[in-house]
Order: C-alpha cells, then structure tokens, then sequence
C-alpha cells in the first residue's frame, strides 16, 4: 500500500489514510490541537521529501536524510529539528507499530544554553505604558505573575481567585497545575474584564450559542459545563469560530498572535532595543523576584519548572552566585 494511493482518499472502506490514522493516535493520547498539527506537518514534508514513500518502506537513511536536509538547507533551530525527529518517532512506534532499532543511534540536535532576555523594571513600565485595553493587561498579567503566553490566553473565569489573591493555571507545560500570584494593582481591572465577559457570554446565550470547548470529554460528563460562565475564556475571541475538530461554532480565546504583535509595537514605541517578547515578561518576572531576595525554589514552583537546573539559569542573568560577584576592575 502506497502512500500516493492514500493521498488520494481512503485506499478501501475500511483502511483510513495514514495521515487520519496519525491523527486519530494523536487525539486518543490527548496531544493537544497544536501538538497535532505540527506532527502531522513533519510527516507530511517527510514523505514528501522522500517522493511519496510510504514511511514503511523507508528507514534510518531517509530519516537521517530528512534531519541533515533541515539542518543544512532549512538551517533551522536545534529545537525545530528535534519536533521533526519526535513526530517521526510517534508515526513509526504509536501509529505503524514498528520497532526502530536504527532510531536509538540518531543523534538529537543539541540546544545551544542561552541566556534570556531580561527587561529591566523601567523598561517593563515603559513598555506596559504604551500598551491599552485587554492586551495591555494580559502583558501585566505575564509580567505580574510568571504565566505563559498561552497559559493567560486559556485561562478561564473559574480560576480567578479574588478572595485568595491567585490564579489557578490549569494544564500547564507538562500538564501539571499550579498557582500564581493575583497582582493588587490589577484587580480591578481583572473584575472589570470578567463583567465584559459576562455580557458577552449572555448575548451569546440569548443568540443560541455560549458553548465552549472542554479538554478531557468533560462535556459529555458535565453537559451543561460548557454553557456556563465560569468555563467561558478570561480572553475571549471577538468573534464565533468552527471548532476544527468537532464543527461546531463556538466563542474561542483571543489569538495569540494579536498579543504577540501588540507587545511588539509597544517595545518600538518605547525605544527598548532588546529583543523583547512575550516571554520576556516572564523572564522579567523571575529575574526581579531573585533580585529582591526570593528563594529560588518558590520561583520554580511559580514558574512550575520540573527541575530547578531550569529555573537556576536566572542567577547567571544576575551573574551572581550566594553574594554575588563584583568585578576586580571596580574593586
């Protein structure tokens, strides 16, 4: 069975094509829909660059090939070239069932140990200064309590905590949960988005919608869960979006990217030559902590870090160890 015939549809009415198979492995083990469509992006490519193969017919030299081929021609990052090498390993153990032998004996791309970028508190303020609206609070909320970009896009209303002062990450990096810090100053305006939300959450009711989507089947145990406030998006989008997945219309959470470009402007309008990102304000938000004396296992705990060696890399943007260092030159 060819791949070429596969790409054409279905080979019989019982064989799917191996690109739905993948698909369908890929959602029984709950990646997530990004997890998914990047994986199956690499072994489209793969079998593309390998004339429309089948990947069983092929083994460790095109697997080989297609890696050297990304590295030298795509010249991509050691990070990207890894992603590849992990969807083929998924196609070949979870969705051909082959035993790879020859895949133990290929080298991963190693990650160059950078040092992040770290804005300093003036900085910080001068780039939220030239933020507004939602945007300009869910760069505070990066900055104020450590999250993730995609941590604050996906929270939900439920777990905004005002009387203990926290936020409640849930399924975050590695699927773990955690709690971070509710910063005082934005409370406020955290309660008034939350009030816009409600009003948007009631047209969408009062229209026949207000449905959102819940990880894990959840909605089949909780039916009326989905139609709820407290599982509505913080973030909202502006607008109904199809489900890619299930068809059907639902209010989904703000795009990141609209995020993502709005920090960037703002870091050119307030003359800040760093490459600052998104993740920059939480790189900020463990630096700063450090700085004013927290212990670095709390900071793991708010960053949810599984091994502290990540979360130590802060102390070398302080360049300092217990007391720090101070240079001779300045001695």
């Amino acid at each position: 069975m060819s791949y070429a015939g596969e790409s054409a549809g279905v080979t019989d009415a019982k064989t799917p094509r191996l690109l739905d198979r993948v698909r369908a492995r890929l959602r029984l083990k709950h990646y997530s829909l990004r997890t998914e469509q990047a994986y199956v992006g690499w072994i489209r490519r793969f079998i593309l660059a390998n004339g429309k193969r089948h990947p069983r017919d092929m083994g460790a030299v095109e697997v080989e090939g297609f890696l050297s081929l990304l590295a030298t021609q795509g010249q991509v990052a050691a990070g990207t070239q890894n992603q590849a090498l992990s969807a083929l390993l998924f196609l070949y153990r979870e969705v051909l069932s082959i035993e790879l032998p020859w895949m133990e004996t290929i080298v991963r791309a190693k990650r160059p140990q950078r040092v992040p970028v770290v804005l300093s508190r003036d900085e910080v303020s001068r780039l939220l200064a030239m933020m507004d609206g939602s945007f300009a609070l869910m760069a505070s909320l990066l900055y104020g309590s450590g999250m993730r970009l995609m941590e604050c896009v996906r929270l939900r209303v439920k777990d905004v905590d005002f009387e203990r002062n926290e936020i409640c990450v849930r399924d975050g990096k590695g699927g773990k949960d955690r709690h971070v810090p509710l910063p005082q100053r934005l409370r406020e305006a955290l309660r008034a988005q939350l009030e816009r939300v409600a009003v948007i959450h009631r047209q969408d009711l009062a229209a026949g919608r207000g449905s959102v989507w819940l990880p894990h089947a959840l909605a089949r145990k909780y039916p009326s869960a989905p139609r709820e406030l407290g599982w509505q998006y913080v973030f909202p989008s502006g607008q109904l979006s199809c489900d890619p997945r299930g068809g059907e219309w639902r209010r989904h959470h703000v795009d990141e990217g609209g995020l993502q470009r709005a920090v960037r402007a703002a870091r050119v309008k307030a003359c800040i030559v760093k490459p600052a990102t998104c993740h920059t304000l939480r790189h900020s938000f463990a630096t700063h902590l450090l700085e004013a004396g927290q212990d670095i296992r709390t900071i793991q705990e708010l960053l949810g870090h599984k091994d502290v060696a990540t979360t130590q890399i802060y102390t070398h943007v302080l360049n300092r160890g217990g007391q720090g260092v101070v240079s001779p030159l300045d001695r």
